[in-house]
């Protein structure tokens, strides 16, 4: 468990899947993510949970970004060759605008390079996203290139 000022960034646990379903499954979270779906299948958020012990042990660490409830996500894939990792977030739509990304990406950096021992942090985001970009200016990134999108994942995506 990692605290900030306002945020308690946890493991996921069964008690969150319901909260966790309803933000994750909302069109504008998943149109602005890779890999959650829309819709959100019955199941899933539990299927995710549950998974985070197999995760973890791979070097994945996933955390419910709470503020007294669950409002989002976080985590850290870790690539273990020169010990750098990807971080991904998602936050609920009734919670954008109040800072937790940038909080909660803030004290997981943190962790990542001081109790890791870490290398590297990058993220990427889409370019219809610029928020997640501005969240990821304001923890110190910049830009460092441009990705293209295979035509295939676009046409999924909408």
């Amino acid at each position: 468990m990692i605290t900030t000022e306002r945020l308690v960034l946890r493991r996921p646990e069964l008690r969150d899947a319901s909260a966790i379903q309803t933000l994750a499954g909302a069109r504008e979270v998943a149109f602005n993510t890779l890999t959650i779906p829309h819709p959100y299948p019955d199941g899933a958020a539990e299927e995710w949970i549950a998974s985070h012990a197999e995760k973890l042990a791979d070097g994945t660490v996933n955390l419910a970004i709470d503020d007294g409830s669950v409002v989002g996500a976080i985590g850290l894939i870790m690539k273990r060759d020169h010990d750098r990792a990807e971080i991904g977030y998602w936050i609920g739509v009734p919670y954008w605008g109040r800072g937790y990304a940038t909080e909660a990406m803030h004290e997981l950096m943190r962790y990542g390079f001081e109790d890791l021992g870490l290398n590297r942090i990058y993220a990427a985001h889409f370019a219809r996203n610029a928020a997640s970009g501005r969240v990821m200016q304001k923890n110190g990134m910049r830009h460092e290139g441009r990705l293209l999108i295979d035509i295939a994942q676009r046409q999924q995506r909408g």
